[in-house]
């Protein structure tokens, strides 16, 4: 203990000479260093210090490309987020847009249609209901009464004719399809002229009966309304034929009919409204009494 005292007190007492002991040292070596005298020892200390430095340098550098990578990531990622913010974006934007074109060419149908039927006077009707597997084939369209809608009125789109109004409410409507196997619509092929009956059947499809069986019939021919009846307006499109075929031990041919609309995605259609239908079953019951 008194040794250490007495050193701490020497050391505090000699402090400057100690300092300049140092100095002295440190000088020395320094112009010895530039003189080149201690280049063989500065040599040998270097190789560990040189070895250190590489590892160092090694860690700095690798530490250093982990940081870079890691922004580099991060950076990626907000990258990619954003793209897919931007593609769910454009993704929307294109539904949009296609609904949109859907829709134009749709109500583009309609225009034609009315452009077509000059002597029609029609109402453009959104189909906000669709029962197609009950025993009754219809839909349910947003006009009604206050827009003039009446039971018996025809239902269209471009492509052919829908149905009847079966139905009437102040703000709605049902129509019956021309698939239900309850219709029945009065026809006559475009080209032959030939007249039957096209009714619908109970699997959706349609087929015109009591056709004369020395009738021509193609396939491809269009089936029109013929206006007989007085249910309907005449040449409207019903559909096409597919198929025909003589019915055993009848007198009549059939034919299958195909209708140019997709009854499943019906968005839009006409209802003609300046189409009265000609109540006959007056005449009918009067030559049923006749003798």
């Amino acid at each position: 203990m008194n040794q250490g005292t007495g050193f701490r007190r020497n050391w505090r007492a000699n402090r400057g000479l100690y300092l300049l002991v140092c100095l002295l040292i440190a000088s020395g070596l320094i112009v010895a260093s530039r003189a080149g005298l201690l280049s063989p020892v500065e040599g040998v200390i270097a190789v560990p210090f040189n070895a250190v430095s590489g590892v160092l340098n090694r860690i700095a550098l690798t530490i250093s490309n982990t940081i870079s990578d890691i922004a580099e990531i991060q950076s990626l990622r907000q990258r990619n987020a954003e793209l897919e913010e931007a593609l769910a974006l454009f993704q929307s934007e294109l539904v949009e847009l296609r609904e949109i074109a859907s829709d134009y060419q749709r109500l583009t149908d309609l225009l034609d249609y009315t452009t077509t039927a000059r002597n029609q006077q029609t109402v453009a009707a959104d189909v906000v209901g669709v029962d197609q597997l009950s025993l009754i084939r219809t839909i349910t369209i947003n006009r009604g009464a206050r827009d003039g809608i009446a039971i018996g009125m025809p239902v269209v789109t471009g492509q052919g004719l829908v149905g009847r109004v079966m139905d009437v409410t102040a703000n709605a409507a049902r129509v019956l399809l021309i698939t239900d196997q309850s219709s029945a619509v009065s026809a006559r092929l475009q080209n032959s002229r030939v007249e039957g009956s096209v009714i619908g059947l109970t699997s959706g499809n349609l087929r015109m009966t009591y056709i004369p069986l020395n009738a021509t019939v193609q396939e491809g021919d269009l089936a029109l309304t013929s206006g007989l009846g007085g249910n309907f307006p005449p040449d409207i499109v019903i559909g096409q034929v597919t198929s025909v075929r003589e019915v055993q031990s009848e007198l009549y041919k059939e034919a299958e009919i195909r209708s140019l609309i997709n009854f499943d995605t019906l968005e839009f259609v006409l209802v003609v409204t300046s189409f009265q239908p000609i109540d006959v079953s007056s005449f009918e019951t009067a030559n049923d009494r006749s003798p």
